[in-house]
């Protein structure tokens, strides 16, 4: 069943002011701890956190059951993690949504400062800055505002760096488990250029690199996605695919060249 599909399972009331923060497992316990830590430190006052693990066999559920009640958890197995949040999406009680990878994390103030911007606007959607660190220990900044028909083009926005009004999922129904990679994107497309979008200028989290994001399959599933959802030109599809893939390849190489240079 794809996102559209299910989109009537998604009608409830929502708690005004909280966030719920979700968080898909799957043998992560080297860095899980310091995810579900900085949930925890944050000073917004009303926040759910929602771990759902796919049946980790490395320790992550010792870790989940150290917390007790301070966050709750489920492990079961499941089709990917498209799937592991819609789960959550179903038991999620917050305003507002945001996904956090279990190998990144929140720095501190992040939740109330997007929040500060949902009380000054409309917004169903917030995006932010994302330090994005590379294996090699550099990092750089991500992330942009929101607009059509950039975002048609390429996800210009980063997913971990955002916060979703609960009504977005309730309009638009829940992820699309049959993309792998980047139903994260095919989901914000649905609105097309109605989407009601905000940008906070502030970096809220520290992403790992070395996610599927970052790979040839993605690209692959992005242009699908573009085209059945975004109602980008078939053409203008694929120019964008040889572009990226023509980028990747060269920051591949470069990365490569730079690793051989430093034996």
């Amino acid at each position: 069943m794809d996102g559209m599909a299910q989109q009537r399972s998604m009608k409830r009331d929502a708690i005004l002011g909280r966030v719920t923060v979700i968080t898909a497992i799957y043998n992560a316990a080297p860095t899980l701890r310091r995810c579900i830590e900085s949930v925890l430190a944050q000073d917004h006052l009303d926040t759910e956190y929602i771990l759902m693990d796919g049946g980790s066999t490395d320790g992550s559920i010792d870790i989940l059951k150290s917390y007790g009640n301070r966050i709750f958890w489920r492990s079961e197995r499941d089709r990917g993690i498209y799937d592991a949040w819609n789960k959550s999406l179903a038991m999620a009680t917050g305003e507002w949504i945001a996904f956090l990878g279990a190998d990144d994390f929140y720095l501190p103030g992040a939740l109330n400062a997007y929040m500060q911007v949902a009380n000054m606007s409309e917004a169903e959607y917030i995006s932010s800055l994302v330090r994005y660190v590379k294996s090699s220990g550099k990092s750089e900044i991500i992330g942009e505002s929101w607009s059509w028909p950039r975002f048609q083009s390429h996800m210009t926005t980063a997913h971990v760096g955002s916060m979703h009004r609960y009504s977005l999922f309730e309009k638009y129904g829940m992820y699309d488990i049959s993309y792998r990679i980047v139903g994260d994107y095919e989901l914000l497309l649905r609105p097309r250029d109605s989407l009601c979008a905000a940008f906070l200028p502030q970096i809220t989290v520290e992403m790992q690199a070395g996610g599927t994001s970052d790979s040839f399959a993605a690209l692959r599933e992005a242009r699908i996605a573009k085209t059945t959802t975004g109602g980008r030109e078939v053409f203008l599809s694929y120019l964008d695919l040889v572009i990226a893939y023509a980028k990747l390849t060269g920051r591949r190489l470069l990365a490569r060249s730079m690793s051989l240079g430093t034996r």
